[in-house]
Parts: C-alpha cells; structure tokens; sequence
C-alpha cells in the first residue's frame, strides 16, 4: 500500500458480481445485527424483540433473493467483499456501542440502517447493466424504504397497548436502577458527608481558600471512592442493575457535585460572606435530595425532608462543633 492512499475500493469501481457480493454479505451483517438486539432485547422486552426477529427474517429474504440472482448470472462462488473494503461506504456501529444505551436508542439506529440500505439500492440500481438486476435491486431499495412501514405493522402486530406499557415501565425502571439509583446515593454520600470536613475547616482556619481546597479534595475523593464501590460492588449480571460502569460513573460524579456545591461558595475571600452562601446551598442540596427521592424512589416527600435535613443538619452541626473547638 502506498503511504496516504487507502487500500479500499471506491464503489464506483466495483463490477456488477462484486456488487451483488456487497449486498449479499451487508443483508446477512444486517439480520445478526437485528437478531442481536432481539436477544439483548428479549428478556426485558419481549414484544419488541419480537418486532427485531420479523426484521432479521426480512433481511433472510433479501439475501436469499440477491444469491439467486448471483447463481443465475455468475455462478455459486461469491466473492468476499465487505463494507470495510469500500470506500466511502455506509458502516454499522459495533453492536456493543448500541445494545446498552436502551430501547429507543435501538430503534433509532434500526431506522439509520434502513435508509443506509435504501441509499445503497438506489444507487447500485442506477448502475445495473441489465433488467433483471436493476429491477431486484429496486425492488430492495423500495423494500427497505418500507421497512418503516414493516416495523410499524410488527409492533402492531407484537406490541399491543398493554406489552408497550409494560415495555415503558421496564425501561423507567431500567432507568431508575442503572442511573437514578447510584446517582442519588452519590448526591447524598456528596451532599452530607462532606459537610463536616468542609465547616469544620471553615471555623477551625475560619481561612476561605484552605477551606476551598478541603471541600474540593474531600468532593473529588469521595467521588472517586464511591464512583469504584459502586462499579467493582455489582456487575449488574443477577441484579439486572445495568453496566456497572454506568452506574460508577453516575454515582461517582454526582458525589463529586454534591461535595463541591457547598466547596465553591468558599472561592468567595469574605469569610463569612461564603460561609453564609455555602450553608444556603446546603439547605438547597438537600431539599433537591428530597424532591428526588419522592420523584423517582416515591418516598413521601415529609417523611424523605424530613430524613434528609435531619441528617444534615446533625453532620453541619458536627463539623461547626469540631472546627470552632
């Protein structure tokens, strides 16, 4: 290969076998891909996986179509060309970059993969050499431009008013466990624990820029250590809890805002000026933890106030205690 040139061939350049070869080896990439998010799909979302599989068996019927048109024109051996050996040609995300991100997303890119495959009918119909080839691959462009209107007639036919509401509630709940859950005890291990080291800087240095370099050492170390205890504490295997790495990540930066929310205030030189602002986002911090555990864990929003300000009231007191002895 020459430095600066790539070794991929420009789809222009391709003849009408290698052509018929790429679409072949595209319809079956495309069916594992939507067979794979049928599986990834099938225990939370059974109707929907049942709309993937009726997409996976139209891709089957693609593909069985263009290697018969193949045989019938160049013979059984199919040549070997992928995506990734032409240039400027559509490429499928790794399926391990979608499955994770939830069911919508999943749909979103179904659709993407339509139109790519619609886009590229078109345009290896338009350099068909013969009837018979530039009239299947028509009919696939066609065909995969109503494959909008093929899923729509699958959810119809899968998804009634009843397993969509049951889809929603999995993927709320989803949602909950793998995002709200780990971030608001973060909120909280951020919001309250940090309290004490924070003001008991304050009053024992009563000095706003040491305080400010406590709150952001403490906000940033227990961001980190909670951020670990939660991905290394649950793979999400058993517990259906999701990517651990998703739910470290929000645990750990959420931990990490708690702790800077009343930290940042101390950037303010007045001593007391910054005390006075800190001790109001505290009081802020900590309805926003309320408002959130009554929101999304339906805790009683007295009871979850109550909890919570107690509790923080009691780790402020603690830390002024310490610092002004």
């Amino acid at each position: 290969m020459i430095p600066g040139f790539s070794n991929r061939r420009r789809f222009g350049d391709l003849s009408q076998q290698e052509t018929l070869a790429l679409a072949i080896s595209s319809e079956e990439d495309d069916a594992r891909i939507y067979r794979t998010y049928a599986e990834r799909l099938r225990g939370d979302f059974p109707a929907s996986a049942a709309v993937f599989d009726g997409m996976a068996a139209e891709e089957d019927e693609h593909r069985r179509r263009l290697i018969a048109l193949h045989q019938a024109r160049f013979g059984d051996v199919i040549p070997l060309i992928r995506r990734e050996y032409v240039s400027g040609f559509y490429a499928r995300r790794p399926v391990w970059l979608i499955e994770n991100l939830g069911i919508e997303r999943i749909r979103d890119e179904a659709e993407a993969m339509e139109r790519d495959a619609q886009a590229f009918y078109e345009k290896a119909a338009a350099r068909a050499e013969d009837a018979e080839t530039r009239s299947l691959l028509g009919d696939l462009a066609a065909a995969e431009a109503g494959h909008s209107d093929l899923a729509a007639a699958l959810a119809r036919e899968h998804l009634s008013d009843d397993s969509r509401s049951a889809e929603e509630r999995t993927a709320h709940r989803q949602f909950i466990l793998t995002w709200v859950q780990p971030g608001l005890a973060g909120l909280m291990d951020g919001s309250v624990s940090t309290l004490a080291p924070i003001f008991a800087a304050a009053f024992a240095t009563g000095d706003t820029w040491q305080t400010f370099l406590v709150g952001l050492a403490a906000s940033v170390g227990a961001g980190i250590s909670m951020g670990f205890t939660e991905a290394a504490s649950d793979d999400g295997a058993i517990s259906g809890r999701g990517s651990p790495l998703k739910r470290g990540l929000a645990a750990g930066v959420m931990t990490t805002l708690g702790g800077l929310g009343h930290a940042l205030p101390y950037l303010i030189p007045d001593f007391w000026t910054a005390t006075i602002v800190a001790g109001i986002v505290v009081f802020f911090e900590l309805w926003v933890i309320a408002w959130i555990q009554n929101r999304f864990m339906q805790t009683p929003f007295f009871r979850a106030a109550m909890q919570v300000v107690l509790g923080g009231a009691l780790v402020l007191a603690a830390g002024i205690l310490i610092g002004s002895g």
